[in-house]
């Protein structure tokens, strides 16, 4: 059982987080990033087969909160 990691873009849809791509390298799925003005993570994701071991938010951008006003 291999251990490997992924950069993951993760966009809101509705209400939930979904998984929209992912890269191998970290400077592609930043760049990859630019295109997204909604809210969005990028997310660096462990893996060891095919169970994830560690997940990291790197970045979060757009409307991370909601105002309880």
């Amino acid at each position: 059982m291999g251990r490997w990691e992924q950069y993951q873009i993760w966009v809101v849809s509705g209400e939930r987080w979904e998984m929209v791509a992912a890269f191998n390298d970290v400077e592609i799925a930043s760049a990859m990033t630019r295109n997204y003005s909604s809210q969005m993570r990028l997310v660096h994701a462990v893996y060891e087969g095919n169970k994830i071991v560690a997940q990291d938010v790197l970045v979060e951008l757009g409307e991370t909160r909601k105002n309880s006003s």
